[in-house]
């Protein structure tokens, strides 16, 4: 079992961005001095909701506060940026950090983002299957062209190589990439390409299953080996606070998650002015609550492992960050990888 946090720099009211980054990295370091696998970083524009703007900045200034701890992008939105300059931030992290990075992408939302730049509806609606392909180029091979509707341009050498061998590494592959799933079509293209999934925190153990099921046989049928199918190594999103007594941690995040949850979604804006219907902040915490590891250590690490026995992931990227408050946020890292970890192992 892998477990991770998932950090969206949450600005709750009251705060400013700053104090929402410095809890972000904060909570980095105490997990990975409290002995957690990972953390993924959430990247977001002109919105509290989360107020990181480029996850592999983040990731950079992270990978060098850190030694151990894995570092991933949850997600970069690809219509939004260029494959191959994320391709080549991507690489430089993967290299200088000995291969602790990871790329997660997707295609984010219809937001206004599109519009400022640059990349449009159609970019969102129709671009992401050429962004990965080419952004997957650039990861593997030693030089690329574009050749797509969106992207065209002469052949030109890759470097830094992402694939070039790290030490240790007699071969190199590059980073590892994660795609954010939330459709069919997405998962049969993550699926085709054989490259693992995230899975959001919306999302019960046996959607997730259904999921996983898809790509499975959709990766079988594209001709991916067996073994590769078995060993994939999904990503499930979720929310965790541990306390001593379950009403406790649920009381802790009903009284602070939905104000958030208001403003920063409330925030969002679409590029072509399109009707969204957005959740119901206190039904929506409550759903979380009821999903994810919420409760004592006990009840944590039994949520996790029945949503392993359920979907077969067992790597997990849980908000820890639900209670807005620093210290608690500390408090709630070090108690998952001291108190829940263990009991997992």
């Amino acid at each position: 079992m892998r477990v991770g946090t998932f950090v969206l720099a949450a600005q709750f009211p009251g705060q400013g961005p700053g104090e929402a980054l410095h809890r972000a990295i904060r909570s980095t370091e105490v997990a990975e001095e409290s002995g957690l696998d990972s953390v993924w970083l959430a990247e977001h524009h002109f919105v509290p909701y989360g107020v990181c703007p480029s996850a592999v900045t983040l990731a950079a200034l992270l990978l060098g506060r850190t030694r151990r701890i894995r570092v991933g992008t949850a997600v970069s939105v690809l219509p939004t940026q260029h494959p191959v300059a994320l391709g080549e931030q991507a690489a430089l992290l993967h290299l200088t950090s000995g291969g602790r990075f990871t790329l997660g992408v997707g295609r984010g939302g219809p937001w206004v983002d599109l519009e400022v730049f640059g990349g449009g509806l159609e970019a969102y609606e129709k671009g992401f299957p050429e962004s990965l392909e080419l952004l997957l180029d650039w990861l593997g091979k030693p030089r690329v062209a574009g050749r797509g509707e969106r992207y065209g341009f002469r052949e030109v050498a890759v470097v830094p190589r992402a694939d070039e061998p790290l030490a240790g590494d007699g071969e190199g592959s590059g980073p590892e990439v994660v795609v954010a799933c939330t459709s069919p079509g997405t998962v049969k293209l993550a699926a085709e390409n054989g490259l693992p999934m995230l899975l959001g925190m919306h999302c019960g153990d046996q959607e997730k299953a259904d999921m996983v099921a898809l790509w499975r046989s959709t990766a079988l049928a594209a001709g991916r080996s067996p073994e590769s199918v078995r060993e994939a190594g999904h990503v499930s999103a979720g929310v965790a606070q541990i306390a001593d007594r379950a009403e406790d941690a649920v009381e802790t995040l009903v009284k602070a998650m939905p104000g958030w949850l208001r403003q920063g979604l409330d925030a969002h804006v679409t590029v072509d002015d399109r009707h969204r219907v957005m959740r119901d902040p206190v039904a929506y915490t409550e759903l979380l609550c009821g999903l994810h590891p919420v409760g004592p250590p006990r009840l944590a690490a039994d949520r996790l492992a029945a949503t392993a026995e359920r979907t077969g992931i067992t790597r997990f990227a849980l908000l820890v960050e639900g209670s807005g408050d620093l210290m608690a946020t500390e408090e709630n890292v070090a108690r998952l990888g001291t108190e829940v970890l263990p009991l997992l192992t």
